[in-house]
């Protein structure tokens, strides 16, 4: 009889709901060792866990795992295993409280990402006077479960809702750094392993649990409410650590204040990890974030971590110690860091910097809504751009109808009340409502529900608080259904006093309406390395009378100015190729290389440069088409060997390599061009010829668009 019953439980597992809401997990201690060589992760967990009401089964979520053992209070208990699906047939009382163990192992085909790179490969060129190289490799682990997939190597929970203290175990070859959330209770080292031993105190949703292994060295510092920030680094970026993190201490105490309500969790941690799948994520005390975002000084005012840093850190509160019920209320997550991330650049640049921005994303939005692909935030299908920007903008239009008095003391009142729970939009609202004696319909109808964006009452409120913003909307002249700028009214607001904000936005949207007289006067006259990037990379093609000053931008602390000052000036003057080649041949640029990628691509094809070098440039240049590059390094080396007609064999095998690449973003990029290449008769034999000495698993797509021997 029981046989039978436990058979019908499962037949209808498929119809249960995400979300267990008669039982209620409270603790997880885990205990996994990863190998790295492998890529597999041997582990157990045992959760403890309290039925709410009377229920016949519970389950968990657990993606393509081998199951040695499950028992539940010390006993051994039969499973059923199916859909990603650990289930466990029992009859379970109300208020009961039991434990169970699992013991497992799986190979992670998502969510788990291993790279076992080589410890040391650096380019080294010895004809040339640059070693552009000397950049370290490293065996690294790192996770990524954003929303529900860390059910890939834990048992676990794709529901938001379940929220679980999690305390952590991890044993990992003796020399790795272990980075994960909570506080690091201890380390037991051996001389083969060590196990490093995680505490967290609150209960997360399970697709916030994190961990890195790799070789990392850290910042410490302490905020003024005396939490301990932990800011990871490669041992040989010890020099980079102030640019990357800069501002990081100023971020965290400003929220404190702002928010109203203190950090919620033990520590806070950032770490920096190869080919990451995104800028950053918010994983409860410990963001992950991509290394192309460790920068040097010059790098600063190209691309740097501010904006991500401080939108994760906002996670912390919006998103990890209140989360949404589920993607119908994704806008309490990113439209809430976005808006945050906001204020901090604002604290940190002034308020010029800001409401700047709010324009640039307002003109976003009002192209997508103009061309009718609108979106409301209440859509869970809604884009980025959605739940961002217009995430963003919801909440600078909400806190000028309440009043900044009413709408801090709301949003405080909201985390405290809803903290380490699940909530719903509805539920932010009324707190709103509550405190500001407010009915809200008209706004949620305008700013939540509408597809459109409200442009005219953006503008409107962009004009109201800032001055720089109201002349620029004074400079518009509307002729036909065009807007042109009043090019008399132009040079009596550029002065020393005008926002530099006001000066690149001028230059990057309106330039071609600028007067040659007026350029002039701005070269002449701008010395701020963001007007002076944004003249770099507005002006079409250098004519003999900017030469000059064309040729200072060779030298500005900007290797974004520095990028575009050499392929322009390259381009405009064939006679002195070699004088800018020589001048920039030891900078390497930003994370992504932009200025050595194009510095070899252009010494490449031009004949008189180097000629005894060639080769050299180009082995230099395929090398960058390696996986121990990130995916940027890789797409700008493979652009420019494709531009030049330079991709060897080595490049092809890296190519057709990471067609699979995890990064959907590169991996369309390179199919895309391993898609071109193969309609040239000659390029595609070569890859025919090179695919016989890969791997079988690098060939999948390969071979769904030709047949190989």
């Amino acid at each position: 009889m029981y046989r039978f019953l436990f058979v019908i439980i499962f037949c209808s597992f498929a119809i249960y709901p995400q979300h267990q809401e008669k039982v209620d997990f409270l603790h997880a201690a885990i205990e996994i060792r990863p190998n790295l060589k492998e890529k597999r992760i041997d582990g157990q967990v045992l959760y403890s866990f309290k039925v709410l009401e009377r229920v016949d089964s519970v389950w968990l979520d657990a993606r393509n795992m081998e199951f040695a053992e499950v028992r539940l209070d010390g006993k051994s208990i039969d499973i059923h295993y199916a859909d990603g699906k650990l289930a466990l047939g029992h009859s379970f009382e109300k208020r009961s409280t039991h434990e169970l163990l699992i013991r497992y192992s799986c190979s992670p085909k998502q969510t788990v990402y291993f790279f076992d790179l080589e410890n040391e490969k650096s380019y080294n060129s010895s004809n040339s006077s640059m070693n552009p190289v000397a950049e370290r490799s490293r065996s690294q682990v790192w996770t990524q479960g954003q929303g529900k997939y860390t059910s890939h190597w834990l048992p676990s929970f794709d529901a938001m809702e379940e929220k679980v203290e999690f305390d952590m175990d991890i044993t990992v070859d003796t020399g790795f750094e272990v980075i994960a959330n909570g506080i690091l209770l201890q380390r037991e080292t051996t001389d083969e392993v060590s196990t490093w031993q995680f505490d967290m105190e609150k209960p997360m949703s399970s697709y916030l649990l994190a961990f890195v292994i790799g070789e990392y060295d850290r910042q410490e510092l302490m905020s003024d409410s005396g939490i301990a920030i932990e800011n990871y680094f490669y041992p040989e970026d010890s020099l980079r650590v102030e640019p990357t993190y800069r501002y990081t201490k100023e971020i965290f105490d400003f929220f404190e204040t702002e928010i109203g309500v203190a950090y919620p969790w033990q520590n806070y941690k950032q770490v920096p990890v190869h080919d990451f799948l995104y800028a950053g994520m918010e994983n409860t005390g410990a963001t992950i974030f991509s290394d192309a975002y460790v920068i040097d000084s010059t790098a600063f005012i190209d691309r740097n971590y501010v904006n991500i840093n401080a939108h994760e850190m906002a996670h912390q509160w919006f998103g990890n110690l209140v989360t949404e019920k589920d993607g119908n209320h994704h806008w309490l997550h990113e439209g809430f860091a976005t808006y945050y991330a906001y204020l901090a650049e604002k604290e940190l640049f002034g308020a010029d910097h800001f409401y700047w921005k709010l324009l640039d994303t307002a003109q976003q939005l009002e192209e997508l809504s103009k061309s009718g692909k609108g979106e409301s935030l209440l859509d869970p299908k809604a884009s980025s751009l959605t739940f961002y920007e217009k995430g963003a903008w919801a909440l600078v239009m909400l806190r000028e109808e309440v009043g900044d008095e009413a709408f801090r003391i709301a949003v405080a009142n909201y985390l405290e009340k809803y903290a380490f729970k699940n909530v719903r939009v509805a539920e932010f609202l009324q707190e709103i409502e509550i405190t500001a004696r407010e009915d809200l319909n008209d706004f949620k109808s305008k700013w939540l529900d509408s597809t459109e964006f409200h442009w005219d009452d953006a503008k409107t409120y962009l004009a109201r608080k800032n001055e720089s913003l109201k002349n620029y909307f004074l400079l518009q002249v509307h002729v036909d259904s065009s807007t042109v700028l009043d090019n008399e009214k132009l040079m009596g607001f550029w002065n020393q006093e005008t926002p530099v904000a006001f000066k690149t936005h001028l230059l990057f949207e309106h330039f071609n309406q600028i007067p040659e007289s007026t350029v002039h006067k701005i070269f002449e006259n701008e010395n701020f390395l963001e007007v002076r990037q944004a003249l770099a990379m507005s002006i079409p093609k250098v004519t003999p009378e900017f030469k000059v000053n064309f040729e200072s931008f060779l030298q500005d602390k900007s290797y974004l100015t520095q990028e575009y000052a050499l392929f322009k000036l390259w381009e405009a003057f064939p006679e002195d190729r070699t004088r800018y080649l020589n001048e920039l041949e030891d900078v390497v640029g930003l994370p992504n290389k932009n200025v050595r990628l194009l510095w070899l691509a252009l010494a490449l094809v031009t004949p008189e440069y180097n000629p005894a070098q060639k080769q050299e440039y180009l082995n230099e240049l395929v090398y960058y088409t390696d996986a121990n590059f990130n995916p940027e390094v890789r797409q700008g080396a493979f652009q420019y060997l494709f531009q030049i007609n330079g991709l060897t064999d080595t490049a092809l095998k890296n190519l057709i390599g990471a067609t699979d690449h995890h990064s959907w973003q590169f991996r369309s990029y390179v199919r895309n061009l391993l898609d071109k290449l193969l309609k040239d008769a000659e390029l595609k034999n070569r890859l025919v010829a090179v695919a016989q000495k890969l791997k079988e698993t690098d060939l999948r797509y390969l071979k769904t668009k030709i047949e190989l021997p």
